[in-house]
C-alpha cells in the first residue's frame, strides 16, 4: 500500500492541488477499509459550490469587486459546518478541500454536522474597518439563501474573527426577521452576541487535549518536552500558552514576519503580552526564562530564525498551525521532530506523509488534532438554540471529554489495524459517514451490509 501511494503521486505531486491531496488520502483509506464504492464517489464531490461577486465601494470612491466562495461538501450527518476565511490565496480548490476535511472532522469527533467552507479572495490588511464591514455584510447577503441555522453554519477562520461573525449575524438577521434562533446561524460570535465561553481558545485547547490524551495512552510524562509552533495566530497562540501552562517547553514560535527560538524555552506569557501590544516576533519580544527571572531583547539564548528553520528543529513536538502544504516532499526529509501535531488544515502533503512515516515520525492528523474548534462551535450552536448558556469550565470539560474519546478511538483503530493515525482517523470518520448515507438511502446496501453498517460503526 505504501508503494502504491508513492507510485500514484510520483514526481508530479507538487503540481497537485490541496483538493487532489484530499482525494488521494480518501482513495487510499477507502480501499484499505473496503468502503462502499458509492460512498467514495459521493465524498469525492462537494454537493454544492457557490461562487459570488462581492462589489463594495472603497474609501476612495471606486468600486472594487471581490470573489467569494462557499462550498458545501456533505450533509449526511447534519447541517453543513465550516469557517469563512479572508485571504488573498483563497481559491475554489482550496475551499473544496477545506470543506471536505470539515466533513471528516465532524465525523471523527462524532458531532451532528457535515462539512462546508467559504472565503473571499482579499487581503483584509489592506481594507479600512468600513471597507471590511461592507465586504462582510455584502458577502453574507449574497449567500443568505443557502446558509442558516438548520442548513449551513459558518464560523471564523483565517483572518476572520468574532467581530466579523457579529456583522455576518446582523446582516443575516436583517433579511430573516421571521426566523427563530437567528444567533445559531453563525458560531464564533462575541460573548455579548450569543457567543460561547471557551470558543476563542477551543482549537488550540482541543489540540492540547489530543496531545495529552496521546501521551497518556503511551504512558509518557509531558514535563519539559520541547515544542515548536509554526503560526502564532488565534490557534497557535492559544495552543502555545496552554502547552506552556501544561509543562511543555515551547522553544520556538512563528508568524508571517518570521520566527523566534530559544532551546531553553520561551516565556510565552510575556511574548503573548508583547505581541498583543503590537510587537512582532523578533528579538525584541524573544523573552525566555532563566531560572525564575524573565529576560528578553535577545538575552538568554533567544534568536530569530526563519519559518523554514522552525520546521527543521530537533523538537519532541512540531505544531504546524498556519496554512496548508507547509510540510512537503522537498522538506519532509529535514523534519527532526518526533511528533507532528497538525493544528492547521492540510499542512502535510500525502507524499510528505509517506516520508515522515518511513522516518518513524508520528503524525497526529488535522481532522482529529484541530477538531476542538468545530466541537465548541457545536456547543455554541446548541446553546443558541436552547437559549441556555454554560460557564467556561463546563465548556472546557465537555471539550476535553470529546477530544479524549476521539483520540482513544483513533488510537484503538491504529493499533488494531496497524495503520497510521491519519488512516485510522479517516477510516473512523468514513465508517460513520458510510452508515449515515446507507441509512438515508443515498447508497444501496451490499449483501454483506447489516442494517446499513459494514464496520459496526455508529452515528
Amino acid at each position: 500500500m505504501k508503494q502504491r501511494i508513492v507510485n500514484k503521486i510520483g514526481a508530479t505531486h507538487s503540481e497537485l492541488s490541496v483538493y487532489d491531496n484530499f482525494l488521494e488520502v480518501l482513495s487510499v483509506a477507502g480501499e484499505q477499509m473496503g468502503l462502499h464504492k458509492d460512498a467514495v464517489r459521493l465524498l469525492s464531490y462537494p454537493q454544492r459550490v457557490v461562487q459570488v461577486s462581492v462589489p463594495i465601494e472603497m474609501d476612495n470612491g471606486n468600486t472594487e469587486v471581490f470573489t467569494g466562495y462557499r462550498v458545501q461538501h456533505n450533509n449526511a450527518r447534519g447541517p453543513y459546518k465550516g469557517g469563512m476565511r479572508f485571504h488573498q490565496a483563497v481559491d475554489e480548490e482550496e475551499v473544496k478541500a477545506l470543506a471536505a476535511w470539515m466533513t471528516l472532522k465532524s465525523a471523527v469527533v462524532d458531532i451532528p454536522f457535515g462539512g462546508a467552507k467559504g472565503g473571499v479572495v482579499v487581503d483584509p490588511r489592506k481594507l479600512s474597518d468600513r471597507e471590511l464591514q461592507q465586504l462582510s455584510r455584502r458577502f453574507i447577503d449574497q449567500l443568505s439563501s443557502v446558509i442558516g441555522p438548520n442548513v449551513d453554519i459558518p464560523a471564523p477562520d483565517v483572518n476572520t474573527n468574532e467581530q466579523i461573525m457579529a456583522w455576518f449575524t446582523d446582516e443575516y438577521a436583517r433579511t430573516h426577521k421571521e426566523m427563530v434562533h437567528l444567533e445559531a446561524a453563525f458560531t464564533g460570535k462575541p460573548m455579548s452576541f450569543g457567543g460561547s465561553r471557551g470558543r476563542k481558545a477551543a482549537t488550540g485547547r482541543g489540540g492540547l487535549d489530543v496531545l495529552l490524551a496521546y501521551f497518556e495512552e503511551q504512558g509518557k510524562a509531558v514535563s519539559n518536552l520541547s515544542v515548536a509552533v509554526q503560526g502564532f495566530g488565534n490557534v497557535g497562540s492559544h495552543f502555545a500558552r496552554l502547552a506552556h501552562e501544561a509543562g511543555f517547553k515551547v522553544v520556538a514560535i512563528s508568524d508571517v514576519s518570521g520566527a523566534i527560538y530559544n532551546g531553553a524555552g520561551l516565556d510565552i506569557p510575556s511574548i503573548a503580552t508583547a505581541f498583543e501590544k503590537g510587537g512582532k516576533l523578533d528579538s525584541n519580544v524573544c523573552y525566555s526564562k532563566v531560572g525564575v527571572k524573565s529576560v528578553g531583547h535577545g538575552e538568554g539564548g533567544c534568536k530569530t530564525i526563519t519559518n523554514e528553520d522552525l520546521l527543521k528543529l530537533p523538537v519532541d513536538v512540531l505544531v504546524p498551525a498556519a496554512l496548508e502544504n507547509q510540510i512537503r516532499h522537498d522538506n519532509a526529509d529535514d523534519i527532526q521532530a518526533k511528533i507532528v501535531l497538525e493544528l492547521a488544515n492540510g499542512p502535510t502533503t500525502p507524499e510528505a506523509d509517506f516520508v515522515l512515516e518511513e522516518k518513524g515520525v508520528t503524525v497526529i492528523p488535522d481532522i482529529l488534532a484541530n477538531a476542538g474548534g468545530v466541537t465548541v462551535s457545536y456547543y455554541e450552536w446548541t446553546q443558541n438554540r436552547q437559549n441556555l448558556y454554560w460557564d467556561e469550565e463546563e465548556v472546557n470539560e465537555k471539550l476535553k471529554k470529546k477530544m479524549y474519546r476521539a483520540t482513544r478511538e483513533v488510537l484503538g483503530l491504529h493499533k488494531e489495524k496497524g495503520i497510521s493515525l491519519r488512516q485510522a482517523a479517516y477510516q473512523l470518520a468514513l465508517g460513520r459517514l458510510e452508515e449515515a448515507m446507507l441509512l438515508r438511502g443515498w447508497i444501496k446496501p451490499r449483501v454483506k451490509d447489516k442494517i446499513g453498517c459494514v464496520n459496526g460503526c455508529s452515528i
